[in-house]
């Protein structure tokens, strides 16, 4: 299978990005095995779900970021467990955690959003981790609709662990506003959990229409990435996506 094409900026001020999602679930586990997994990927951004939430979480946090070679841009304990880390190819242009309705008796659940730039690309983006009860995963999924709508961008890529495959209702609910990335450009594996055994695709990055989807899927043979690192790292594989992001309108205008 042909490898993802690496980040670049175009000569129209258009970017080609990759995007991580990935449940690290709470770096309980090998976390260099889980560092080289993400530096292998050579992600512009990665959509963390399962953060450290509690003692020391922002310094955890900061570390797996220097070790993979990028920084913590936002969430962790603030979004309640979703994170976002960028390299330093990304401009920040603003940030925001955002805590969703919190059910008695469930979890607290997050998300965790920014909006970004890549050359002149500019990138509304948003790191999820739905609820394991049915009623209150589709509630929070209209939730992430409206946020994406409210970053007042052009063009954004949501991801993270939906707790659902694509035969579930919020699944599909997010695949009719949005492109199913891996639907629509497959790429490498399928299934994401459990890494041992992956028999569900629960995990998942989805793109607004006007971004072009150049491939998605778990990184099984991505150079660097190996079957001993990706079982130790975690119990989720990860979702490595390339999109070409179209230069902001004003961009496009000024290069006429």
């Amino acid at each position: 299978m042909a490898p993802l094409p690496n980040s670049h900026t175009e000569p129209d001020g258009s970017a080609v990005i990759r995007v991580l999602s990935y449940n690290i679930r709470s770096l309980r586990d090998d976390t260099d095995a889980l560092a080289r997994v993400i530096t292998a990927c050579a992600p512009d951004l990665v959509l963390i779900q399962e953060a450290p939430r509690f003692f020391r979480w922002r310094k955890k946090l900061t570390r797996l970021a220097a070790a993979s070679g990028l920084v913590l841009l936002t969430g962790g304990g603030t979004a309640a467990g979703p994170a976002i880390l960028c390299s330093l190819r990304a401009t920040v242009e603003r940030t925001e955690d955002v805590l969703l309705p919190l059910t008695p008796g469930l979890h607290r659940r997050g998300l965790a959003t920014a909006v970004v730039r890549f050359g002149g690309a500019r990138l509304g983006v948003v790191s999820c981790h739905l609820s394991l009860d049915g009623g209150e995963r589709y509630a929070q999924g209209a939730l992430l609709l409206d946020r994406l709508d409210q970053l007042g961008v052009e063009h954004a890529v949501a991801g993270g662990d939906l707790n659902e495959g694509p035969e579930g209702r919020i699944f599909r609910l997010l695949a009719g506003a949005l492109q199913d990335c891996r639907d629509v450009a497959p790429w490498g594996g399928e299934e994401t959990w459990t890494h041992g055994e992956p028999h569900r695709r629960i995990d998942a990055v989805f793109a607004t229409k006007g971004v072009e989807v150049l491939g998605c899927g778990v990184p099984l043979d991505q150079p660097g990435v190996t079957r001993a690192d990706l079982a130790a790292a975690t119990d989720h594989l990860p979702v490595l996506t390339a999109l070409r992001v179209p230069a902001a309108q004003r961009t496009q205008e000024g290069l006429s």
